[in-house]
C-alpha cells in the first residue's frame, strides 16, 4: 500500500469532491471545466489535450484532477507523474503543491510529493566539493563506488561495519589533534569524514552513504523501510530536504529518493524521466504504468524534445573506447592460449583467462564474435576519419590552417528527401560487415562489459554496451522515418594532433528519429491517462497527430478530449496587433546592414513598441537579427539590453538586470531561453513584439529529412514540421505579457503572414481565440493604435 493510500482519509468520488483539494477559494469557470473534464477522461483511460492561455491556472487544474483520482478509493490511480521541460514551471508545480497542502481540511494528511533530481544534485561529496568528486565525474565515481561497496559487503564485511568504519575514520581529521572533522551537506553535519573512506588491506574506497543505505535496507522487505525519516506528513520533499534528512543520518540521498519513488502521491520531473530510454530503464520504469496519471506540461515541446531523446549516436571516441574494451577481453584469453601453460603466464594470468572463459560460457557470445565486432568498430572509426577528412578537403582545402574557425556541421549519409539505404550501411555490406554482425554487436558488447566488470572494479563507465546498442539500432531502423548522418560538434582538444580534425571536432554517427509520434504514443499509452497542456498547443489536430494521441484514439480506443481556454482577464487591459509588414525572411530583408523596405518597416515597428511605458521584450528569429534590432534602438530613451548565445549564468544576470531599476528594452532571439517559461508577472513586462515567423533553417539535412517524413505521414511536412512549431514559439513570446487580471500590456506579431490570408499565411495556426484578438493593422497605423491604447490605459 502506498503512503498516499495509507495517509488519506475516506474520500468520495462524486464530481464536487475535488474542491477540498483545489488550493484557492474559487476556480475560474475554465478551471472548473478543465478539472472535471480531466477526471472524467482519465476515468475512461483517456487524455485531455488542453491549451490554456497564461493565467488559466493550468498547473492547479491538472494537480487537482490528478490528486482527486489518486485519493479516490474507487479509482485505480496510485500516483501523479508531472513532466515539464522548463525549470520555472517545475518550481510552479512545487509552489502549487505547497498551496494545496496549506489549504487542505484540517483532518486531511498532506499530499506527499517529491522532486526528482540527478546524482550531481544530491551527492554529499559533490555538493561539498570533497572526496575527489565534482560535476565532471560524479556519475562515474558514484557507480564505481557503489559497485565497490556492494562488492565489499558480498565478500568481506557488512554494510553496517563499513558505515561504522567511516565514522571511526573521522578522528584526527579536524583542525587539532583528536578533533573529528565532519563532511557537511545542505548545511548539516554528516556522520562521515570529508575524505572518501577506505576498507580492507588493499584500502578499497567505498561510499559510506551508500553503505548506510544498504545497512538500513531490509533483506526481503520494502525499500521504503530504508528511508531514515518519516515522509508521511512532510508534504513536498524538496532537494535540500532530501539531502539534509538523508545525509545527516548517514544514508545516500539518491538511493533514498529511489526508495521513495513508488511511495509518494506526486512525482515532479522532466521529460527525461519518461522518454529517455536510459533514464527509464535505470530509474523510473516501474512508475510508468496504468496506475499513474501523467501531467505533461509545456507539451508543445514534447515532440521536438522527445525526437532528440529517442535518436541515437556513437562518437569516434566511443568507437575507439569500445574497441579497446573488447581488446582487453580478447587479449586476456588469447595471450594465455597462444603461450599454452608456459611459465611466461603465471597463475594470476591464467586465472583471469579462466574468468573470461567462464563469463563468456554464460552467454551465447564467442571469442570469434568478439574479434569480428572489434574489427567492425575499428573499420567504422577509420571510415569516419576518411569521410570527415574528405568532406573538409572538398569544402575548404586549407581547413587545417584555421581549425579554431570551424563551425558545427552535418554530413548526410543519404539524400534527406529520398528515403533509401544510407552510404555507411552500403559500404559495410560491400566490405563484408553484414547485418547479423551489426545486430549481434549489442549482445557482444554487453558481454564484454560484463567480463570487464568481473575482472576489475575501476570507476570508468563502459563504452561498449551503448556502442553495441547503437549499431544494432542502426541496422534495425527503417530509412523512411530515420535519417542517418555524421554530426560534427565543435569542441577543442589540445591532446589531438595539431592538424587533425579531432582537435576541433567530436564526430558522431547519428541516427535521427524524424517522426517520433510512435515512440511518444507508445510511452503515453503505458500511463493510465492524464493531461497534456500548454499555452500554445493549437492547432490541436496537428498536436494530436505528431504526439501519437490520435493513433491511440483510433487504434487503442483511448479517448482524447480537446479543450482550448482563452484569456479570462479584462480585454480593456490588453491590445493585440498582427502588423501587415513585409515578410521578415532573408530573401526580403537581406543582410543586417542593408536598408531594405522590409528592414525599414520592422525597425519602425520595433521603435514604436519599444517606446511603451515600461519594460519591453523584442524578439527576432536569431541572435544576429537581435543585434540588428538593438542597433535600430540606439536613439531610444531607455537602456537596451541584448541577449546573446551564452551560458545560463549570464542569461540569468541579464534577466535580473531587465527586471530591476528603470524601464528597459530586452532584445533576444526566439531560439533563446528568455521567451518561454520565464515569469514576467506584474510590472516586469508591458509589451512584446515578435518580428517574423521563426522557422528554423530549412536547408539543413536533418530539417529536410524531417520535413520529408512528415510529408509522407501527414501530407504537409512544411506545416507540421516547420510552421506550427515556429508559430508556437512566437505565441509563447507574446504570451509573456499578460499573466494576471490586473496586468496591462501590448502584444504585437509583426509580419504579413500573421495578418493576411495567403498561400504562406500562418494566421490559421494561431487558434480561434487569438485570431479574434490579433486584429490586422497596417504598418503605417501601428503607431496610432499603440498611442490610443496607452492613452486609454492611463
Amino acid at each position: 500500500m502506498s503512503l498516499g493510500e495509507a495517509a488519506s482519509p475516506p474520500f468520495v468520488s462524486s464530481a464536487p469532491d475535488w474542491r477540498p483539494i483545489f488550493g484557492h477559494d474559487d476556480p475560474y469557470d475554465d478551471q472548473r471545466d478543465g478539472i472535471e473534464t480531466a477526471i472524467e477522461t482519465a476515468a475512461d483511460d483517456g487524455f485531455l489535450a488542453l491549451e490554456g492561455a497564461c493565467g488559466t491556472g493550468k498547473t492547479m487544474l491538472a494537480l487537482t484532477a490528478g490528486i482527486h483520482l489518486v485519493r479516490d478509493p474507487d479509482s485505480s490511480f496510485e500516483r501523479v507523474f508531472v513532466l515539464t521541460s522548463v525549470k520555472q514551471q517545475l518550481r510552479q508545480f512545487e509552489a502549487d503543491i505547497r498551496t494545496i497542502n496549506g489549504n487542505l481540511p484540517d483532518d486531511w494528511h498532506p499530499v506527499s510529493a517529491l522532486t526528482l533530481v540527478g546524482k550531481a544534485d544530491v551527492c554529499p561529496y559533490n555538493l561539498a566539493g570533497a572526496g575527489g568528486i565534482d560535476d565532471t565525474n560524479v556519475y562515474e565515481r558514484c557507480e564505481g563506488l557503489r559497485e565497490r561497496t556492494r562488492g565489499l559487503t558480498d565478500e568481506a564485511t557488512t554494510a553496517g561495519s563499513l558505515a561504522q568504519q567511516a565514522r571511526s575514520q573521522q578522528v584526527g581529521l579536524g583542525d587539532s589533534a583528536g578533533e573529528a572533522s565532519y563532511l557537511e551537506a545542505a548545511g548539516e553535519p554528516t556522520p562521515y569524514p570529508p575524505e572518501m573512506p577506505a576498507a580492507g588491506d588493499a584500502d578499497v574506497e567505498f561510499c559510506p552513504f551508500y553503505a548506510g543505505f544498504l545497512d538500513d535496507l531490509p533483506e526481503d522487505g520494502d525499500p521504503i523501510e530504508a528511508v531514515p525519516f518519516d515522509p508521511t506528513d512532510r508534504g513536498l520533499i524538496e532537494t535540500d530536504d532530501l539531502v539534509e534528512l538523508s545525509a545527516s543520518r548517514g544514508s545516500c540521498p539518491h538511493s533514498v529518493m529511489g526508495a521513495l519513488l513508488p511511495n509518494v502521491e506526486i512525482l515532479v520531473g522532466n521529460y527525461y524521466h519518461a522518454f529517455d530510454p536510459t533514464t527509464v530503464e535505470a530509474f523510473t520504469g516501474g512508475l510508468i504504468d496504468e496506475e499513474t496519471f501523467v501531467i505533461c506540461d509545456e507539451a508543445h515541446m514534447l515532440e521536438p524534445r522527445v525526437r532528440d531523446l529517442v535518436g541515437d549516436s556513437v562518437s569516434d571516441r566511443a568507437l575507439a573506447d569500445a574497441a579497446g574494451e573488447l581488446s582487453r577481453v580478447i587479449e586476456t584469453v588469447a595471450a594465455v592460449e597462444e603461450a599454452g601453460q608456459s611459465a611466461e603466464h603465471g597463475p594470476e594470468a591464467r586465472a583471469r583467462a579462466e574468468t573470461v572463459r567462464q563469463e563468456l560460457n554464460g552467454t551465447d557470445v564467442t571469442l570469434g564474435e568478439l574479434r569480428d565486432t572489434r574489427r567492425l568498430l575499428g573499420a567504422l572509426g577509420d571510415r569516419l576519419d576518411e569521410r570527415v577528412t574528405a568532406s573538409l578537403d572538398r569544402r575548404d582545402p586549407g581547413w587545417r590552417q584555421h581549425l579554431p574557425d570551424l563551425d558545427d556541421d552535418e554530413l548526410p549519409l543519404r539524400d534527406p528527401e529520398t528515403p533509401e539505404t544510407d552510404e555507411l550501411t552500403r559500404w559495410a555490406e560491400e566490405n563484408g560487415f553484414d547485418e547479423r554482425l551489426w545486430v549481434r554487436a549489442e549482445a557482444v558488447c554487453a558481454a564484454a562489459a560484463t567480463v570487464l566488470n568481473t575482472l576489475d572494479e575501476d570507476d570508468k563507465r563502459r563504452a561498449a554496451p551503448a556502442v553495441g546498442r547503437t549499431l544494432a539500432r542502426w541496422r534495425r531502423c527503417d530509412h523512411t522515418d530515420y535519417f542517418r548522418a555524421i554530426d560534427l560538434e565543435r569542441t577543442w582538444d589540445d591532446t589531438r594532433p595539431a592538424e587533425s580534425w579531432r582537435r576541433a571536432y567530436t564526430a558522431s554517427y547519428t541516427l535521427h528519429n524524424c517522426l517520433p509520434a510512435d515512440e511518444i504514443g507508445e510511452r503515453l499509452a503505458a500511463f493510465g491517462g492524464g493531461v497534456l497542456m500548454s499555452a500554445t498547443l493549437e492547432p490541436l489536430d496537428v498536436f494530436a497527430e505528431v504526439t501519437g494521441l490520435r493513433h491511440l484514439e483510433r487504434e487503442a480506443d483511448r479517448p482524447v478530449v480537446e479543450r482550448t481556454y482563452g484569456l479570462e482577464f479584462p480585454e480593456a487591459n490588453r491590445a493585440s496587433f498582427a502588423v501587415d509588414a513585409p515578410k521578415f525572411t532573408y530573401e526580403n530583408r537581406g543582410d543586417p546592414g542593408d536598408e531594405t523596405p522590409t528592414r525599414q518597416a520592422h525597425a519602425r515597428a520595433i521603435r514604436q513598441v519599444a517606446a511603451a511605458p515600461g519594460n519591453v521584450l523584442v524578439c527576432l528569429p536569431s541572435y544576429r537579427e537581435a543585434e540588428w534590432a538593438a542597433s535600430v534602438l540606439s536613439a531610444l530613451d531607455k537602456e537596451v539590453l541584448v541577449d546573446e548565445a551564452t551560458d545560463d549564468v549570464a542569461t540569468e544576470r541579464l534577466k535580473q538586470s531587465f527586471f530591476e531599476g528603470e524601464p528597459k528594452v530586452l532584445v533576444t532571439s526566439l531560439r533563446g531561453t528568455l521567451t518561454e517559461g520565464v515569469d514576467y508577472r506584474g510590472d516586469r513586462l508591458s509589451a512584446a513584439i515578435v518580428c517574423g515567423v521563426p522557422i528554423i533553417n530549412t536547408a539543413s539535412p536533418q530539417t529536410r529529412a524531417v520535413r520529408t517524413a512528415y510529408d509522407r505521414a501527414f501530407g504537409d511536412g512544411f506545416k507540421y514540421a516547420l510552421s506550427v512549431p515556429a508559430v508556437r514559439k512566437a505565441r509563447q513570446a507574446v504570451g509573456r505579457v499578460i499573466r494576471g487580471p490586473d496586468e496591462c500590456g501590448v502584444r504585437v506579431l509583426c509580419d504579413e503572414r500573421y495578418a493576411r490570408e495567403s498561400w504562406d499565411s500562418v494566421r490559421d495556426l494561431l487558434g480561434e481565440a487569438e485570431r479574434e484578438e490579433f486584429q490586422p493593422v497596417g504598418s503605417d497605423m501601428l503607431d496610432f493604435a499603440l498611442e490610443q491604447f496607452w492613452d486609454d490605459a492611463a
